[in-house]
């Protein structure tokens, strides 16, 4: 093997995982398709849009790497990758916002209110009892938030 400088090195890319992954713009144009559906007008949408005003790079990795690379993957529908960040955001116990946006994106995507407070009720034993008590009480303003105004008459 002839070494090379690292300042020209290039990986075949007959060798290499990254040979059918998608180009930083495309996958920032999936993700940005992705935030819109998923969290279009609710927490989500303004979380990236709050760090758009202290690191316009967080903003755009999380288009680009959260939304348009993990986010799009194949294998699971955004319904069940919503439940699984729900879960996740749960088990973590100080993500409020972030369990918001993600409860408010698995309602959009299709996910029952049921669903959601299973998938909470679900981390349990994992998160520990104050953790799924604190989610459930976001899932519980999600649903409020959500939930069509009342007629006037």
């Amino acid at each position: 093997m002839v070494k090379q400088p690292l300042d020209t090195y290039r990986p075949d890319p007959r060798h290499t995982m990254l040979a059918g992954m998608k180009s930083h713009d495309d996958e920032y144009q999936e993700g940005l398709a992705l935030l819109q559906r998923i969290h279009g007008g609710h927490a989500g949408e303004a979380l990236v849009a709050a760090q758009r005003d202290i690191c316009p790079d967080f903003a755009r990795m999380s288009i680009e790497w959260a939304m348009g690379g993990i986010m799009a993957r194949p294998h699971l529908d955004l319904k069940v990758r919503q439940l699984v960040v729900v879960a996740a955001c749960t088990t973590l116990g100080h993500a409020e916002p972030q369990l918001l946006a993600h409860i408010q994106g698995a309602i959009s995507v299709g996910a029952t209110r049921d669903e959601i407070v299973e998938t909470i009720l679900q981390t349990l034993f994992y998160a520990g009892g104050a953790a799924v008590a604190n989610a459930l009480q976001v899932a519980k303003r999600a649903f409020a938030d959500l939930a069509p105004a009342p007629a006037t008459s």
